[in-house]
């Protein structure tokens, strides 16, 4: 085992996914060792712990909650990228980066090596450059603003206009243009058209629960 060696475990609901991730990572075995996650006192912590979004949607995120607040290791999201939205949970909850898990085994043990030399920061891409982080974000591509992907988001999982404007303390009316700007950028014409175009571009319909 060389000094640099990292010590990965994999956190994935779907077998696929934890055995393709392991299968991977075994393309590196004098760089990376896969590990189990184990709570034994004598067991210390993984460097590093690859965690699939996919468990935000199968799940309440409270293994997600532990391992970002109660272990040492670096939390990498792997983004599902039909799921962007998992991501972006994931990071608001604390993970420290996230990948597409279409990477290939070089850009995998970059992402893994990359968290365990440096601090990520909450929200960076690894593995990655900036301009996938900058086209994984909800909208990009046609031109969305952060405010009408929030407002996107919220007529997805239900929310009427009042509700909108109320949730984000902005007037109806601003609401009622932000929704006639996001129409036009995305192609639609009614609140169902949106509804089914965010739902096919990453969007939740999800909402998340308040304290």
């Amino acid at each position: 085992m060389t000094l640099d060696m990292s010590r990965v475990a994999v956190v994935s609901p779907l077998e696929v996914v934890a055995v393709g991730l392991t299968a991977m990572l075994g393309q590196h075995p004098d760089r990376v060792r896969v590990v189990e996650l184990s709570t034994a006192a004598n067991v210390p912590d993984p460097d590093v712990i690859l965690y699939d979004a996919i468990g935000l949607h199968e799940g309440d995120g409270a293994d997600l909650d532990f391992f970002v607040e109660k272990t040492a290791a670096a939390v990498l999201v792997v983004s599902q990228d039909l799921r962007p939205d998992l991501a972006s949970r994931a990071l608001a909850r604390g993970a420290d980066g996230f990948f597409s898990l279409g990477v290939d085994d070089d850009e995998l043990l970059e992402a893994v090596l990359s968290a365990t030399s440096v601090e990520v920061g909450a929200g960076r891409v690894v593995g990655s450059s900036e301009i996938d982080a900058v086209q994984h974000r909800l909208g990009h591509d046609v031109g969305l603003t952060p405010r009408e992907v929030d407002v996107l988001t919220l007529i997805t999982q239900g929310l009427s206009n009042q509700e909108i404007a109320e949730q984000s303390y902005l007037s109806i009316n601003s609401v009622k243009t932000y929704i006639r700007s996001a129409y036009r950028r995305i192609g639609v014409t009614s609140r169902s058209q949106a509804v089914v175009w965010c739902l096919q571009h990453g969007f939740s319909s999800e909402r998340e629960e308040t304290a």
